[in-house]
């Protein structure tokens, strides 16, 4: 919620024709063990949200982390969580680079612009960060 490039990216799906159901990140019931497949083969470095205010200030420093260490961070604060999460029948996804969604799932049109980082620098998107 609160999310400009988030609301981007979900007419972006609707208008390929796919029904978006979507959740509060933050206030999802995560475990490790629903969290983790959405990062398939990602560095773990690249599970974060760049744009949270630990990461920003530098409490946090993703590229300093295992996967465990990750994932508790991230349990205790849903803001370090790259977004979106996505989910198609089994498979998932985190982040929105919409050429690989593109190949995923497909598109209709492209942005012309990258839509998957907040555009408000000072702000992690959300209602915590507006």
């Amino acid at each position: 919620p609160g999310c400009i490039n988030n609301t981007r990216q979900k007419a972006l799906l609707e208008t390929a024709g796919h029904r978006v159901a979507a959740y509060d990140l933050l206030s999802e019931p995560w475990t490790a063990a629903s969290l983790r497949p959405f990062f398939g083969r990602m560095a773990v470095a690249d599970w974060f949200n760049p744009t949270a205010p630990a990461v920003k200030d530098g409490r946090v420093v993703p590229a300093d982390l295992d996967e465990a260490a990750a994932l508790q961070l991230m349990l205790a604060d849903p803001l370090l969580i790259r977004r979106p999460l996505m989910q198609v029948g089994v498979q998932r996804m985190a982040g929105f680079d919409a050429e690989r969604v593109d190949a995923w799932i497909g598109l209709t049109t492209l942005p012309g612009r990258e839509i998957e980082a907040c555009p408000r620098p000072a702000s992690p998107c959300g209602p915590r960060g507006e």
